[in-house]
């Protein structure tokens, strides 16, 4: 009978150290820091992108009023409330008129004077023409006789004399008669200028609109220009919106939008861009456009917050890649090429970007291109990887 052949302990340690590495080596180069990183990849093909841009803003109103008088003066009365809603032309407020009153009836009984005294010099015109229609009829009369020997020239140049006496009276008393009547021009004026600042205290609405402010009450004194009342047009209401200057391409008048109202976060209200401010924001980096609402919302205030969505052109015929693909290398934008097994990290320009995460690639790729989409962890130009049809947890 033969006896079982038994191995060395050192033998047996040495199998299970081979063994042992041999395991530790698969597991480093499988799922250890060794191991290749999974991606996913897909090819940059050519589509339709539909771009969208994204801004916050608040609802303002395009046309609001600051109601006030024009000189300093203590209010006599307030009319209306904050909410409360007026027609162009309704009285608002009032201010007290001190003595305006007295003023005006004082500028109409110096103008009804003005016209006596133009109805008076008249008169005297009248006078002075008939008086030198006499006079120069006689002088030409007396003339007529002294060249005949009737009476001595020095009757005729009396008579001479007293012609040229009526003319000056004449143009005397047409120059009365101006003066008269600029008299009466002139308190004209000064009694519409105190009739016009009469109807100045009386606040009245210069458009249909809200009351969105009361900032004075009965008895306070105010100074010229500050506002009693504030009054904005509701039909007015638009949504101030702040875009970010880096995606704002393709931003234009007349774009259709989709606004959402804080207070109706469920909601999405049609509207429309009517204006792009001249100036944007340095600071923020933010340009600003108006965006008007297709029909007014129920309910909307003004300084409410709201998001808006701006739907440019579709831009068809494109090359496109997912907005994950894309890499950051300090601010230059880019993707890793995957071709012949080997990466390489190639700088793109993008363009539009849609709704649904495609990007737009102007330069740097070709239609065909394959690119990395995500991968467990970064990438470096000697990284080996691995590809797989999906991720567990998606990584850069």
């Amino acid at each position: 009978m033969k006896m079982p052949i038994t191995l060395p302990r050192q033998v047996w340690f040495a199998v299970f150290g081979i063994a042992l590495l041999f395991t530790l080596g698969w597991v480093a180069t499988t799922s250890g820091p060794l191991a290749p990183i999974k991606v996913t990849v897909t090819q940059v093909a050519k589509g339709e992108v539909a771009p969208a841009l994204f801004g916050i803003g608040t609802v303002e109103a395009r046309r609001a009023y600051l109601i006030g008088p024009t000189a300093a003066g203590r209010v006599r009365s307030v009319l209306v409330d904050v909410g409360d809603r007026v027609k162009a032309g309704q009285l608002l407020a009032e201010m007290d008129p001190v003595d305006l009153d007295a003023r005006v009836t004082s500028a109409a009984a110096a103008t009804a004077r003005a016209g006596s005294a133009v109805t008076t010099a008249q008169a005297q015109v009248n006078d002075a023409k008939s008086r030198q229609a006499l006079a120069a009829s006689e002088a030409r009369r007396y003339v007529d006789l002294g060249h005949k020997g009737f009476v001595s020239q020095s009757v005729v140049d009396g008579k001479l004399q007293q012609q040229q006496s009526a003319d000056a009276q004449f143009a005397a008393a047409e120059s009365a008669l101006a003066s008269a009547r600029q008299d009466v021009g002139r308190l004209d004026s000064d009694r519409e200028g105190v009739k016009q600042q009469r109807m100045n205290i009386r606040l009245e609405a210069p458009a249909d609109g809200v009351v969105t402010s009361r900032d004075a009450e009965p008895g306070s004194t105010v100074v010229a220009g500050q506002a009693v009342l504030k009054l904005v047009d509701p039909a007015s209401l638009w949504v101030k919106t702040r875009l970010d200057q880096g995606r704002s391409a393709g931003l234009q008048v007349g774009l259709p939008a989709e606004i959402t109202l804080r207070s109706k976060a469920r909601k999405l209200f049609a509207g429309k861009v009517v204006r792009i401010e001249p100036v944007s924001d340095s600071v923020t980096e933010e340009r600003l456009a108006q965006v008007a609402f297709d029909s007014l919302p129920q309910g909307v205030t003004t300084g409410e917050m709201a998001e808006v969505t701006l739907h440019p052109p579709a831009i068809r015929d494109t090359l496109l890649v997912p907005n994950a693909a894309l890499r950051y290398r300090g601010a230059k934008a880019g993707v890793w090429l995957r071709a012949d097994g080997h990466l390489r990290f190639v700088p793109v320009k993008t363009g539009a970007e849609g709704l649904d995460g495609k990007v737009q690639i102007v330069e740097g790729v070709k239609a065909g291109d394959e690119v990395i989409v995500y991968s467990e962890s970064d990438l470096k130009d000697d990284s080996r990887i691995k590809v797989v049809a999906s991720l567990g947890g998606k990584g850069k």
